[in-house]
């Protein structure tokens, strides 16, 4: 996700792992907090910098709104659909296996994506880019719970969750100083170095242990999660755009999107029967959701992303194309919100476990909304009176939310299933900035006054959004 806030969202999934056999405890345990760094970081960066470079992506290559959807959504789409099977390939074939596989593609598709001469050649290597996260993603996080036991496996999970803030920090303001020194293609050719010394790293340090009495892989769940939102996604992001095809001369939508967002739902029905008929041998285990704090949970993680992650979209696109803003400059604006995430979500996560994480994860998205209200005096105004109050306001709210949302993730399930929760809730957050960035078309579209107007219909849209996630959480979540 594209999002400075996901390593909170991530780190359950290594709060989750197994406990560490004695036969994988390592020599070398700062070589191996290095190797998923650089794994994970890949991932990090990628997604935060492609937003300030969409503007210039743009123009290079003569993209129209729905076009710099899909180079977003192109690597949200395969992240979202294949991280839980990224993870269960992992237990099967071996995580070091998995990550250097993960870690490899990701730099044969970072290869394309800079060379790509055409703006259907960079979504495909979007495409790619994802299914690579999806590999090692998983995989670096479990490795720091199979590597390490006790309180080192804390602190480990604790630094790479504060690098992965400051790599969200970083990222756009680093990738800013590219596009506008070098050009948007830096910021893919960027990754080469970093995966390369993960690869090494990886070869030489991590230990791997196979599970050859794991289940099958549910490939056929994952097919049908993967064409159900592709499907769902095309057909959102052409509807929203108001390009060819979109609409009829009648002023109403063209049968193709309709047709794409009804088989895209049809798709993702028949997913759920087919993990139903899997039971516990499935992807998504349907006995998750007898649970209701898992079930508000999850809902609440869908919306409160989404609406994260389609403002931190559009803020830095509108900087660019109303106030002129450089790409480093636009970057740099969203610097308060990693800051502040890490500076106290730390403190919130103390806090909730004395009071229980219902009221946080409740007040924490309320104070989101209130920072999105804040964001419809952004554009064509000063930056220290419109965009920084906003962001502050959100980064306050998140922090609020992220270090709950981890515990109460891996306590709305038994043991058994504390891996597949975290999984899942990690994808879903993903999801929720899929399918909000599908319907970011029109706005991507549009140009000086109508750009700004769009924007702050966004930016309401997202309060009320994240209101809904407080909801949620006030409803179906519990403090036991």
């Amino acid at each position: 996700m594209n999002t400075a806030a996901q390593p909170g969202c991530d780190r359950s999934i290594a709060l989750a792992a197994p406990p560490c056999p004695e036969d994988l405890l390592t020599a070398h345990p700062r070589m191996v907090l290095a190797t998923t760094i650089l794994a994970s970081s890949l991932a990090f960066i990628d997604g935060s910098v492609v937003n300030v470079g969409l503007p210039a992506i743009g123009r290079s290559l003569g993209a129209d709104g729905a076009g710099l959807s899909w180079v977003v959504n192109g690597y949200l789409l395969p992240l979202s659909a294949l991280l839980l099977l990224g993870g269960a390939a992992g237990d099967r074939y071996g995580k070091r296996r998995l990550l250097l596989w993960g870690v490899a593609l990701f730099a044969l598709a970072s290869l394309l994506c800079a060379l790509a001469p055409s703006l259907p050649l960079l979504v495909g290597g979007r495409i790619l880019q994802g299914a690579g996260a999806a590999m090692l993603m998983p995989n670096s996080l479990a490795i720091l719970g199979t590597h390490f036991s006790g309180e080192a496996r804390g602190r480990a999970i604790g630094i790479w969750a504060a690098v992965g803030a400051a790599a969200g920090a970083i990222g756009p303001l680093l990738g800013g100083w590219l596009i506008d020194v070098v050009g948007w293609r830096a910021i893919f050719f960027i990754n080469l170095p970093l995966a390369a010394l993960a690869l090494v790293l990886g070869m030489r340090y991590l230990r791997d242990q196979a599970d050859d009495d794991a289940e099958q892989l549910d490939l056929p769940g994952a097919a049908l999660a993967s064409v159900g939102l592709a499907a769902l996604t095309w057909g959102l992001t052409v509807a929203s755009s108001g390009g060819a095809g979109s609409a009829d001369p009648g002023g109403g939508l063209h049968w193709q999107p309709l047709f794409a967002i009804a088989a895209g739902v049809a798709f993702l029905l028949l997913f759920l029967r087919v993990e139903r008929r899997a039971g516990d041998r499935a992807m998504l285990p349907l006995s998750l959701f007898g649970s209701h704090s898992f079930s508000g949970l999850n809902l609440m993680t869908f919306l409160l992303y989404g609406a994260l992650g389609a403002l931190l979209l559009l803020v830095p696109f509108v900087l660019i194309e109303v106030d002129h803003y450089s790409a480093s400059a636009a970057g740099a604006a969203l610097l308060p919100l990693p800051v502040v995430i890490a500076i106290a979500s730390s403190t919130m996560g103390r806090i909730s476990g004395k009071i229980g994480p219902r009221l946080p994860l409740t007040a924490g998205p309320v104070i989101v909304a209130a920072g999105f209200l804040l964001a419809m005096r952004i554009g064509g105004g000063n930056y220290w009176t419109t965009t920084l109050p906003a962001m502050l306001v959100i980064a306050i709210g998140m922090a609020v939310a992220v270090a709950p949302l981890t515990t109460a993730v891996l306590s709305s399930v038994d043991a058994a299933h504390s891996g597949v929760a975290s999984g899942f809730n990690s994808a879903v957050a993903r999801a929720g900035g899929l399918l909000t960035t599908a319907l970011l078309g029109l706005v991507l579209g549009a140009q000086g006054p109508a750009l700004v107007a769009a924007f702050h219909v966004a930016a309401l849209a997202c309060a009320v959004t994240a209101l809904a996630s407080a909801a949620c959480a006030f409803v179906w979540i519990s403090d036991r």
